[in-house]
């Protein structure tokens, strides 16, 4: 078995700096990237008026199926089917919108970003010390 080392990133030799720093840079950018975009939720509509409680009904069928026979698999079609419909109604009915940015904040934060992931994956590569 090879000798490693702690300085050894990815089980190639060197690269922990340029990945720490890299990880550093990723995560400040995606913050400040983040931290523009807001989400905000709308009308639920499924056939008409507001329906979010309709679409209860499998999940909660299924729930109570599944504490009455909890290897039932009816129950268990109807909870993950459910939960699945729920999430799905959830997710497309949201809107994100990105906050107005000066172009200076946006391409700091960007280069913050794509910069680190960039040193992340060159620290994956050996390096010749």
């Amino acid at each position: 078995m090879e000798d490693r080392r702690l300085h050894d990133v990815g089980g190639t030799p060197g690269g922990l700096g340029k990945f720490l720093m890299g990880f550093a840079m990723t995560c400040v950018g995606g913050y400040l990237l983040s931290n523009q975009v807001s989400v905000v939720g709308s009308y639920w509509s499924f056939y008409g008026g507001n329906s979010f409680g309709i679409t209860l009904l499998p999940l909660l069928i299924g729930i109570g199926l599944l504490f009455w026979n909890g290897r039932s698999p009816i129950g268990w079609l109807l909870t993950v089917g459910g939960s699945l419909f729920i999430l799905a109604g959830v997710l497309a009915n949201l809107h994100i919108y990105f906050r107005p940015a000066s172009l200076f904040d946006t391409m700091v934060m960007l280069i913050l970003l794509f910069g680190g992931l960039g040193l992340i994956a060159r620290s994956l590569r050996p390096h010749h010390a």
